[in-house]
């Protein structure tokens, strides 16, 4: 059974590395060995502690295991993030974060995402629609290929 509870600053380092796992498992296939190092070594973002203050994480749990986690900028309805450990892949996880972001948002909010190339088909799964591929210029100073999404 999946838990959904909010995520603190103090769950940065775990969600990190979560993160940085999902990328490393899910992201192989779409991007080159360079810019999947580059971008999995850069660190946290700086903006995590305010945007987790704010309110707007979730960390899901099964059996008491970090399962995933998800990050809205509750300012801009922009979806910062959504990470799934790779072993749990597969279980509604993603989904689950991502419905209780769109709560966390209320109706009718507009939100939206640069999705990776590899999380393009689950977003367009869950309703949101692609505008535009484009790029994203990551803080680490690479430009990642991405997809532009919606969802109103």
């Amino acid at each position: 059974m999946i838990t959904l509870l909010p995520a603190a600053s103090a769950d940065i380092p775990a969600l990190w590395e979560l993160r940085t796992r999902a990328l490393r498992s899910q992201c192989a296939d779409h991007y080159d060995r360079l810019t999947l190092s580059t971008w999995a070594a850069a660190p946290a973002p700086s903006t995590y502690p305010a945007l987790l203050a704010q309110g707007g994480g979730i960390k899901a749990c099964i059996n008491g295991e970090l399962a995933g986690y998800a990050i809205l900028d509750l300012e801009s309805n922009e979806v910062d993030a959504v990470f799934v450990e790779p072993r749990f892949g597969g279980q509604g996880v993603g989904k689950s974060l991502l419905g209780a972001l769109e709560q966390m948002a209320g109706e009718p909010a507009a939100l939206h995402l640069y999705a990776s190339l590899n999380a393009v088909r689950f977003y367009e799964a869950a309703g949101y629609r692609a505008m535009k591929n484009t790029q994203y210029q990551h803080p680490s100073g690479i430009l990642l290929d991405c997809v532009f999404m919606t969802r109103t």
